[in-house]
Parts: structure tokens; sequence; C-alpha cells
């Protein structure tokens, strides 16, 4: 462990993951594009993310019993060649129903990709090294986000929509490539652990289910993701572009800030939950507390909110990429390794499920507001402020849900382990 090839192992994985955010958020800057290509209401186009969204975390318990079947490198592969040609089959068609398909295909691949980066570094690094490369793990990803959120604008602005999309998909082509030559599922020497059979996988899947610190990790997942998802995977560019009036490079620019906040507080995050572990479930819930009140401040701020409003908002919702990394901090912590894979896939499910609720809540929110002023004989533009207003403190209803189920399972999980512990001691005392 800890090897120089388990660094190349590792930088592979974490490019593999990093083609994988790109391919995800490529579609968060083209959203006014995308209305315009296939001609529909905001409801139907936010299905083009929710659909990708919702795949993910359909497949996450899926994904974990194959992981621990067939192995991180196998799905690594097969992951990055699903999402080159979903991104292939959006960048050619421009009808709905196809790039649908093709949404549909990059949330397949997505699906696999951060689970089996992470399997490949609980195996090839030691658990003091394993805690901050999760989060390391997750800052890399924050910067395939940071590639499509700028260079890949400018490209869909100078090139237009086939090239784009195809200059994205050629980087998960390279992500295969590299996969294959470079990653094995062990060092050298160390047995492959066999594959087990799916009787046993699924009694893993029980037992994980089961316990108390997976359905906590499962909600610091839930409650830390959907924000960012909103702003990247759909709604920025015409929150920013039309609603708030920028210019497309400031919007551009704009959708950078919270992942350089990701990229610059997730070191410091790996660094203090792994020396002070108790401390993890209060920085989620405090994260999460502050990006449901900035929400609800954009969506309450009268007039237009300044700019200075929206880059503060906009760093606060990015911390909640790294924050939502505890979570599976929490799993590794409370899972054996053997049972990973399903546990993550369970911890996996929380923030996908969040955020494609929210970001079709934005989506209908946007259509009955715009319809409801249309009937009443108004003028109504569909992307408006005062739209986004209803919209975002309408989603605040999700995560708000998510800090009480937080706070319960937190509860049980200490009592649980204080009562494990008590037991222990007695075992112990009666030995004496």
């Amino acid at each position: 462990m800890d090897s120089r090839r388990a660094w190349v192992v590792y930088c592979v994985a974490a490019f593999a993951y990093f083609a994988s955010v790109l391919q995800r958020s490529s579609l968060g800057v083209a959203g006014i594009e995308a209305q315009d290509r296939f001609l529909v209401s905001a409801a139907v186009l936010s299905t083009l993310a929710v659909s990708q969204v919702v795949v993910y975390a359909v497949l996450q318990v899926p994904v974990g019993i194959l992981l621990d079947r067939v192995g991180p490198r196998r799905m690594l592969i097969f992951g990055a060649v699903f999402m080159a040609a979903g991104q292939v089959v959006l960048a050619l068609t421009s009808e709905f129903p196809v790039a649908l398909c093709g949404r549909i295909l990059v949330g397949i691949g997505d699906a696999v990709t951060f689970n089996s980066a992470l399997r490949l570094v609980a195996s090839w690094f030691s658990p003091r090294r394993a805690t901050p490369l999760m989060q390391i793990t997750g800052t890399i990803g924050q910067m395939g986000q940071l590639l499509s959120a700028l260079p890949f604008a400018i490209l869909l602005s100078a090139v237009g929509w086939t090239p784009a999309f195809l200059s994205a998909a050629s980087v998960s082509v390279l992500a295969v490539i590299l996969l294959c030559i470079a990653v094995a599922d062990v060092p050298v020497g160390v047995p492959k652990a066999r594959a087990a059979r799916l009787s046993l996988v699924l009694r893993r899947l029980r037992i994980s289910v089961a316990r108390p610190g997976t359905w906590l990790a499962f909600w610091v997942h839930f409650i830390t993701v959907p924000g960012g998802s909103v702003v990247g995977l759909l709604w920025g560019m015409p929150l920013f572009q039309v609603a708030l009036g920028y210019p497309h490079s400031v919007a551009a620019t704009l959708l950078m800030v919270p992942i350089c906040a990701a990229i610059a507080a997730g070191p410091v995050l790996g660094f203090l939950t792994a020396r002070v572990p108790r401390a993890r479930v209060g920085i989620v819930a405090a994260a999460a507390s502050a990006m449901v009140l900035s929400w609800l401040t954009l969506a309450a701020w009268p007039g237009v909110p300044p700019m200075w409003f929206v880059i503060v908002h906009v760093l606060i919702i990015g911390f909640g990429g790294p924050v939502s990394v505890i979570a599976f901090d929490l799993a590794r912590s409370t899972n054996p390794d053997n049972s990973l894979g399903v546990a993550n896939g369970v911890v996996n499910v929380g923030g996908f499920t969040s955020s494609f609720i929210m970001l079709f809540l934005v989506g209908l929110v946007l259509d009955l507001v715009h319809g409801a002023n249309v009937a009443s004989g108004g003028v109504s533009e569909l992307y408006s402020f005062d739209s986004f207003r209803v919209a975002f403190a309408t989603m605040q209803v999700v995560p708000l849900c998510g800090l009480g189920m937080l706070w319960l399972t937190y509860r049980h999980t200490r009592l649980r382990t204080k009562s494990l512990r008590m037991k222990r001691n007695n075992r112990l005392q009666a030995r004496v």
C-alpha cells in the first residue's frame, strides 16, 4: 500500500472521476442553448438533468452490488464508455427524446464512477491516507465541473453544440484508454477478493442498511449535494444570464465560483475530519443550515440582489460538495470493507434523490408561475427573477426535511453506539 504504483492508479482513477463530473455538468452551462435547440418548456427541459440524476440515484445500490462482485477497474471502464456514448448521442441529435436517451447513458456511466474510484483508494492506500484522499478525489471531480463552467462554455459559444459535446466525449475516451493500461483492482501480491455470491452480497446489503451509521451518511449526502446541483447541472445559466441579466462571460465565471470554493475547502475538510472525526456531523449541519439560509435570503431579497451577494451565495453552496464527501467517510468508518460498495451505494442515493426533486421542482414552479401570469393577462418571462424567487423558496422544503432526519438519525446512532459500548464493558467486567 501507499506505493508509487498506488499513486499512478489513483491519478488515473481520479482522472476518470474528473471526466465523469465534466460529462455530468456540461449541460449546466448549456441550459439556454438546450431550450433553443429542443424548444420545450422549463419543466420538460429539467427532465434532461433530472433523468441523468434519477438514473444515477436508482443505480447506486445495484452498482454497489456489482462493484463488490466484479471489481472497480471494470466498472470504471464501463462507466467511461457509457458516458462517452451518451455525450456523442447528445451532440448529434436535435430531437428531445433522443437527447433524453443520451443523458440516461451519461447517468449510467456516472453512477459507477465515484464509488469505484473510492474502492481503489481503499484497496491501494492505508486508512491514514485514505480519508484525506477521499476529499481530494471529490476536489478533483470539482475541477471537472470547473472545466465545464468556463472552457466548455466558451467552446460552446464559439463552435456550437455538436463540436462542444463531441469534445467533452473525447475526455471520457481518453479515460478508457488510461484505465485499460494503468489500473488494477489490488496491488501486486495482494490476493484479489473472490466475487461474492449474490446471496451473500444481498445479505451484506441488508446488514449495511440496518446500520444507523449508513443512514446517518445517507442524510449527510441528502442535504449537502442538491444546492450545488441546482446551479451546476441546469439552472445556473438561466438564473445568471436571463433572470439577473449578466453577460455570458460573467455568468460562466459565476459558475466557477462554487467550484473554486469546493477545491479550496476540500483538503481543509479532509485534514479536519481525519483529525477530529467527532466534528463531522456538526460541520455538515452548520454547512447545510448556511445553504438553506442563503437560498431563502436570495429568494427574499428586495429587488434584484447585488453582485456581491450573488458571489457570497454561490460561495456558500460551493462548500456543499466537499462537505458531502464526509458521508463516505462516515460510511467507511461504520461498514467493513467487504460491504463498503453497497454501503456507499446507499449513501450516494441520498444526494441525487434530493437533487432530482429540487431540479424538477424549480422547472415545475417556473412553468406554474409563468402560466399563472399569462393567464391573468400579464406579460411574463419564463426565466424572470421573480419566478426564480418562488422556485428557490419552494425547494427549501427538501433540505429542511433532510436536516430533521439527520438530527433524528444522529440521535439514534449515538444511543445505539452508547448501548453497544455498555454491553461490551459489561462483558469485560463479567470476564474479570
